[in-house]
């Protein structure tokens, strides 16, 4: 398939398919209480079979236009991924996610992860919104937002129950015509 590289640290994006089933499963036993802290992510992932099911879903859902899964490989090693959901070309929108195991954070992998996915979403599949929703403790995930240029679009009060406790969502988005020019503001800073 594909892997593309995100940058000089041995860091890449690859599909995320159901035959990484044993990968995907040591991956979440890693992070799992980390991952799990503001989403139930992962949580019914508890086995291969398990695992495979959940990678399965995703693959289907890829084949349907209405979801993927990307993997995060650092040094040959799956350490998170980036998502689509609710992904709708005709109507021009979708969501994207994410999810980190600790060892990996604070090394940018989801920002520079989120730019590929984001960009063929915009440039390939037409999307015109890009929306991000995280829960408003979720400061790491609120930066990538804020990395990526998005704009906060409210919050949902209480919209989440996780855990017994009723969290408050952050809804940002980006438009595809300010994607563009932050890509070109990037592109511009980099030389």
């Amino acid at each position: 398939m594909y892997a593309i590289s995100l940058g000089d640290d041995g860091a890449e994006l690859r599909p995320l398919e159901p035959w990484h089933a044993q990968e995907f499963l040591a991956h979440l036993e890693r992070g799992r209480e980390f991952i799990g802290r503001f989403i139930p992510f992962g949580s019914a992932v508890t086995d291969p079979v398990s695992a495979r099911e959940t990678l399965q879903r995703y693959a289907d859902l890829r084949a349907a236009d209405k979801a993927s899964y990307h993997g995060i490989w650092l040094d040959g090693r799956l350490v998170g991924g980036v998502l689509t959901l609710n992904f709708d070309a005709a109507a021009g929108v979708c969501e994207v996610g994410c999810w980190l195991e600790p060892a990996a954070t604070g090394r940018g992998l989801v920002t520079r992860a989120m730019r590929p996915l984001i960009d063929w979403a915009v440039e390939e599949r037409g999307i015109h919104r890009v929306e991000w929703v995280a829960a408003a403790g979720n400061t790491a995930s609120l930066n990538v937002a804020r990395r990526l240029g998005m704009t906060r679009d409210g919050v949902r009060r209480q919209a989440h129950l996780y855990g017994g406790v009723r969290h408050d969502l952050e809804l940002w988005s980006i438009l595809a015509p300010e994607w563009r020019e932050a890509r070109v503001r990037t592109a511009h800073s980099d030389h």
